[in-house]
């Protein structure tokens, strides 16, 4: 029954995604190129309401759809790991044109150079499972 619900969030997320135009590959060149606001806008929108929805969690205690309570576990505070972290994501995002959650819209919309991102997207992630004992974090 879970499998269900994600596919159809997954589903859902993706038509929203392709609808919005957010997995766009001229959309991310625009916003790369700083010519226009509308993937500023989405993600602007997207953080303003995961905030509001995180104290809200915070505030009431809620749980998640299955009665487990949700909780929120600080993390190491080094700045350092997540400007490099967030430059190779990033240099990674205009190199493909696409991020994660794109990437699976492209090809539900038919568009299959984008299974070579995916397929060394999966590889690198592959790679930083076996070394991340070694890497500082």
């Amino acid at each position: 029954m879970r499998t269900l619900l994600y596919l159809l969030i997954g589903i859902f997320f993706g038509i929203t995604m392709f609808k919005s135009e957010a997995a766009s590959w001229f959309r991310i060149y625009e916003m790369f190129q700083f010519q226009s606001f509308h993937m500023y806008g989405i993600m602007g929108s997207a953080l303003a309401i995961g905030i509001v929805v995180v104290q809200l969690i915070k505030r009431y205690k809620l749980k998640s759809i299955y009665g487990e309570r949700i909780q929120f576990i600080p993390k190491n505070k080094s700045i350092s790991r997540y400007l490099i972290g967030g430059i190779i994501f990033g240099l990674g995002w205009a190199l493909a044109g696409a991020c994660p959650g794109p990437m699976f819209t492209l090809v539900g919309a038919g568009f299959a150079p984008i299974l070579i991102v995916i397929v060394f997207s999966v590889l690198g992630t592959f790679l930083y499972g076996v070394l991340k004992d070694k890497l500082p974090h």
